[in-house]
């Protein structure tokens, strides 16, 4: 790889992580404010409701993993098939404190991906703007070196896919949490100890290409938007 793919390879990574950053601290903040909305100051006092992403960053989840996934794949890499997705340091809620424990569960764990939703309608808008002045589809998805649609293609890359990935009802996404409130009491057991192992199982299906199967269906029906 020469210089200039290199460089293009750093400036992209910057854009990439700066977006990255963004998307992961308004979930994590959106959680923390609802629970705050519906009377657990937890994670408020923990200074937890902003989007500082000091707050909110995890040194693995937010940054180890997403920049060796994004350099791997921008070098065709064994992991290359593996989707450009990070995560934040845990909200910390306490349940007990909510009023209207259900009502709570559900929207506090639905609040990170409405804050995803509304980042990823923001860039679709300002595409769609670009796209009046001259830029091209292909410029929002790796074909073009233009900083501005960079970031703006990261923007709905990425919020797309934290939406959709933190709504699979799989232990610890947000997903299964809103699922736990609908679901009898008889089930929490086989999903606590299902949450224990979770994450590894998590990861092997996005490794071997089940949530790129799963989102492909959304990327399709966010280009035709734009188009």
């Amino acid at each position: 790889m020469g210089e200039i793919d290199v460089a293009q390879l750093v400036s992209h990574l910057i854009i990439y992580m700066v977006v990255l950053l963004l998307a992961i601290s308004a979930h994590e903040a959106a959680h923390a404010w609802m629970s705050h909305k519906f009377g657990d100051n937890t994670a408020y006092m923990l200074g937890r409701v902003t989007l500082n992403p000091v707050a909110h960053t995890d040194p693995i989840g937010t940054l180890l993993i997403p920049i060796i996934s994004f350099v791997l794949g921008a070098m065709g890499g064994a992991l290359g098939n593996i989707p450009l997705i990070g995560w934040g340091k845990p909200t910390p809620v306490n349940p007990r404190n909510w009023t209207n424990y259900k009502t709570a569960n559900v929207m506090v764990s639905i609040a990170g991906v409405l804050a995803n939703l509304i980042l990823l309608i923001i860039g679709i808008i300002v595409a769609k703007i670009l796209l009046m002045q001259g830029f091209e589809l292909k410029d929002f998805f790796g074909g073009s070196e233009n900083p501005i649609a960079i970031f703006v293609g990261d923007l709905m890359m990425l919020n797309l896919s934290l939406f959709v990935f933190n709504l699979l009802p799989f232990p610890p996404l947000d997903g299964s949490k809103i699922l736990s409130t609908f679901l009898p009491a008889s089930f929490q057991p086989a999903l606590d100890l299902l949450e224990q192992y979770g994450f590894l199982i998590l990861m092997f299906l996005i490794y071997i290409g089940v949530f790129r199967l799963i989102i492909t269906p959304f990327l399709y029906a966010l280009i035709a938007l734009l188009s």
